[in-house]
């Protein structure tokens, strides 16, 4: 198999040096060129094209935003961000992701060489997944990292479920989990659900920062209200809770109340949060009050939680593989026989409301 081909763009001479070298010293893969603007990138593309764009944000003669949109106007290509993790950049990012950005590096203003080298495994997977990413998905819906560490279970957070599940309460949940391509499929699914909805917890691979952006961004484009969950934030109907970055998110019960905890521990199946500990909360505090739902993303967090929803009554739904951008989640669920049913991403909203009604039935 071919390497894969990295174009790297980014205005700080250290950043293309050091990222540069860390790439090429991965199998597989081989940086061909590292410019310092985009125009310079445009150049070089006119003498070979890259399968994956490594792109800074803020940069000279031209934003990476403006460039982003014209590569996937043009010729669409997997791009994956490299932006500093600030507030403000942050609402940045989320309007690269809207245009087609596949995942997000986060990087510190101070600091790079050491942070860059810390973080080769993270740089890595993001590479390796937009190579495989179908980002003509992406593309057709224009308006993460992955670090190496100690693969921890759900465990390490709480324990599996008891059985002891509330058999019936008033409160219908949703619980979905999504990495790569899961910024623009929930925007999709998100935005078609009408304000009267059952409570919606997710967890999404997002950095520490973004999750705030980005869930305030579909809060304005929505008629449901969306959040990044804070602790002991009740899930009410019409109202959905986005896991904040570097947290895991648990769902509990009180009487035949849900609400969620945020809590500090280590990343379980290399994420924080994880849609594994997500699921598992909600396989513990709703049963078969819940459905589960596991959508676009590479690795496979979340199957395991979704099995368990599963055996604890809960409905689970799965995006299929041509809707994804990139189908392992989904693909490692349904192995694993956690999924229920499998559904394009436009169908996934009429899911969640047609198995929730069949609860009430």
């Amino acid at each position: 198999m071919d390497s894969i081909k990295v174009l790297v763009v980014d205005d700080s001479a250290v950043v293309r040096q050091v990222m540069t070298a860390l790439l090429d010293a991965a199998p597989g893969i081989k940086v061909i060129h590292a410019v310092a603007d985009p125009l310079l990138a445009m150049e070089r593309m006119k003498m070979q094209w890259p399968d994956v764009i490594v792109l800074d944000v803020e940069m000279p003669r031209m934003d990476g935003i403006t460039f982003l949109k014209k590569i996937m106007s043009e010729r669409p290509t997997p791009v994956v961000i490299c932006s500093t993790l600030t507030e403000k950049g942050a609402q940045t990012t989320m309007e690269a992701l809207a245009a087609g950005a596949v995942a997000i590096i986060t990087k510190p203003r101070l600091g790079l060489k050491q942070f860059l080298n810390d973080s080769t495994d993270e740089l890595i997977g993001a590479v390796r997944a937009a190579a495989r990413a179908n980002v003509k998905r992406l593309v057709s819906r224009q308006h993460a990292p992955l670090p190496v560490v100690a693969k921890h279970s759900a465990d390490v957070i709480l324990a599996p479920a008891d059985g002891n599940a509330m058999t019936q309460t008033t409160e219908r949940v949703v619980a979905i989990g999504t990495s790569t391509g899961g910024t623009q499929a929930l925007e999709e699914v998100l935005t078609a659900l009408p304000r009267v909805s059952p409570g919606i917890v997710i967890v999404q691979h997002m950095p520490e920062k973004f999750t705030a952006a980005f869930a305030d961004r579909l809060n304005s484009i929505c008629q449901i209200e969306v959040r990044e969950a804070q602790n002991n934030d009740r899930v009410l109907p019409g109202r959905a809770l986005i896991a904040p970055g570097g947290k895991h998110m648990l769902m509990r019960r009180n009487g035949a109340q849900y609400y969620v905890e945020v809590v500090d521990g280590p990343l379980v199946n290399r994420h924080r949060p994880s849609v594994d500990v997500l699921f598992r909360s909600v396989a513990k505090a709703a049963g078969a009050n819940a459905l589960g739902v596991i959508m676009t993303g590479m690795g496979d967090d979340g199957a395991a939680g979704l099995l368990e929803m599963k055996k604890a009554g809960a409905r689970t739904v799965a995006q299929d593989e041509q809707s994804c951008v990139v189908y392992g989640m989904p693909k490692e669920a349904v192995k694993r026989g956690a999924v229920e049913k499998t559904v394009p991403l436009n169908a996934i909203d009429k899911e969640i409301l047609q198995q929730l009604a069949k609860f009430a039935g």
